[in-house]
């Protein structure tokens, strides 16, 4: 496709702009941590029974999943990505709160409900606040950054949230959680609102206001949605979680089955695995990806989720299957950065960067909530062996969609 020259200015952002996004996704991912699996064992502590504790999970992922491109759309539409993150921050803060100091039903759904809007519009904020400071031919390198602190922050604050709730009260987590939005918006304040460039954000060429007719039709909304790089890259999102949200629960109850005295330290192991290769491997991914293209490295991650849904089916020693985990933190090392690079590519000149961002956080939700389900019925009819094989399976034909049809989308920055 033919391809906007660069800008013949390159503002390049201060340490300080840049170490401030560093900590806030650092402290944000400690802040997103203290839910999710927390939530189900806390309200257990306060009586609740499962069915209740089901539809408020439930109806937080219903929401997350619609709210994906109306919140890029929200973020799009803002004049300042630090105001909508810090709001963002601040909602989760009190929904933590009020998890801790009032667990009843009312309250805590309408926590669930504020948590998933919020979380809406954190990743599209995030994204376009890297874009903004950084430019479209640094983003690569950004992005790699953002996926080391996320993945740094994760590990830390599941370590120090665990400790917590094991020393003191699953309770406590909810107020650690809360405490943790304001080191969170300390972080946020450190990036400088006049170094984001607000137009580069969501994905414009200028600022000026001054469109043509073309232009207004290459930024309008119809334009990007027919889009085909878009679309195909959408619909492999949708296949690689299709094959993926499953496999570490399915390999989860595998491996309590074969060693349930050592199941917790095996789990923790395949989780705290693929977290340190993406702290180590993602700045290199972002760096690489400006120097290779992004086809090869998108290749890459899904040849290595096919490669660990066929090792899945086979290992039998629970022990070995913590060593496949690696495969895991080489797709998501890959994905946390390409995800986010490739809709900024696609999305260039648009306007809508972070709609496009919905869309393709759409397919991921789609993806991931039908393969828990498709995955469980294989594994209760056929066994975990070929539920892993048609995984594996699934991955192979989103390896084949990738590598048929999405174009390579990388930008080169043209010499004067």
């Amino acid at each position: 496709m033919p391809l906007p020259p660069a800008p013949k200015e390159r503002h390049k952002p201060s340490r300080e702009s840049q170490r401030g996004l560093d900590w806030f996704i650092f402290f944000l991912a400690d802040v997103q941590t203290g839910f999710g699996p927390f939530i189900a064992v806390y309200l257990t502590t306060q009586k609740w029974t499962q069915v209740e504790i089901g539809f408020v999970l439930s109806i937080g992922g219903i929401i997350g999943l619609l709210g994906q491109m109306p919140g890029g759309a929200v973020v799009d539409a803002a004049r300042s990505e630090r105001l909508v993150a810090g709001l963002a921050v601040a909602t989760i803060g009190c929904a933590a709160l009020a998890y801790a100091l009032w667990p009843i039903f009312p309250v805590v759904t309408a926590a669930a409900i504020l948590h998933a809007l919020a979380s809406c519009v954190l990743g599209p904020a995030i994204a376009a606040i890297s874009l903004g400071l950084v430019g479209p031919f640094a983003i690569g390198e950004r992005l790699g950054r953002n996926a080391r602190f996320a993945s740094l922050g994760n590990g830390s604050a599941a370590a120090l949230m665990g400790a917590c709730g094991y020393l003191l009260s699953s309770q406590s987590v909810f107020f650690v959680t809360f405490f943790l939005a304001i080191p969170t918006l300390l972080a946020l304040a450190r990036i400088r609102g006049q170094e984001i460039n607000v137009a580069q954000a969501h994905g414009a060429l200028s600022e000026d206001g001054e469109t043509t007719a073309a232009d207004r039709e290459a930024t309008s909304v119809l334009h990007l949605l027919r889009q085909r790089p878009l679309l195909i890259f959408a619909g492999g999102v949708l296949l690689f979680q299709l094959a993926n949200a499953a496999m570490l629960p399915l390999m989860a109850g595998v491996v309590t089955t074969r060693s349930a005295q050592w199941a917790p330290v095996l789990i923790a192991a395949c989780i705290i695995v693929p977290q340190a290769i993406v702290a180590l491997t993602s700045p290199s991914v972002g760096r690489k990806a400006q120097a290779w293209g992004r086809r090869p490295l998108l290749l890459l991650a899904f040849a290595a989720l096919v490669i660990r849904g066929l090792l899945f089916a086979v290992v039998r020693d629970p022990y070995v299957l913590v060593l496949v985990q690696v495969f895991d933190g080489i797709t998501a090392a890959v994905l946390s950065v390409m995800v986010p690079l490739i809709v900024a590519d696609v999305a260039y000149g648009s306007g809508h960067f972070n709609l496009a961002q919905g869309i393709v956080g759409t397919a991921t939700g789609i993806g991931a909530s039908l393969s828990t389900v498709l995955a469980g019925y294989i594994s209760d009819v056929f066994g975990s062996s070929i539920a892993f094989i048609g995984l594996a399976g699934i991955a192979t034909l989103g390896l084949t969609v990738i590598w048929t049809f999405m174009p390579e989308t990388r930008r080169v920055e043209l010499q004067e």
